[in-house]
């Protein structure tokens, strides 16, 4: 199975010289968990819930702060031919929840860990592919705690 075949559209803002509360309200509005920047159709950055939550943390002025100042800028991509084993791969791998899926260099949707759980729940019927699927990685929750346990928090 490809990235394609699951991908859904991206929700895109068009500046990142909006604010936190701008983006956040948008994706309230979409129910998405983020947003790709997109300028002069090209891909400039992803700002994500979690980005607005380590701001909050921080004590940053959501209504004064930039998307520009805590969107990622050096955004991990997949083209819709990738496999979907190699886009979760580098989702678990990156602690990525929303990979943007680029064909030529234009945006064309994004995978996120809500499509892979839908994806998961069809092989929930196949037991011997979930039982690969297990015994061929570690699972996520071990790598979290491990992570947490080291102090690496992003």
């Amino acid at each position: 199975m490809r990235v394609s075949e699951i991908m859904t559209n991206a929700a895109v803002i068009d500046t990142s010289d909006d604010t936190l509360v701008d983006a956040a309200v948008k994706m309230w509005k979409q129910q998405t968990g983020s947003l790709l920047v997109v300028e002069e159709d090209s891909l400039v950055g992803i700002i994500t819930e979690r980005d607005i939550l380590k701001a909050v943390a921080n004590g940053v002025r959501l209504d004064e702060t930039r998307i520009s100042e805590v969107m990622t800028k050096d955004v991990v991509t997949v083209g819709p031919g990738t496999s979907l084993r190699e886009a979760a791969k580098v989702m678990a791998d990156r602690w990525i929840r929303h990979l943007p899926v680029l064909d030529g260099g234009k945006l064309v949707g994004v995978l996120s860990q809500r499509d892979l759980a839908g994806v998961l729940a069809g092989a929930l019927n196949e037991p011997e592919a979930l039982q690969q699927l297990v015994e061929s990685s570690e699972l996520v929750r071990d790598l979290r705690l491990k992570r947490i346990e080291h102090g690496v928090w992003d």
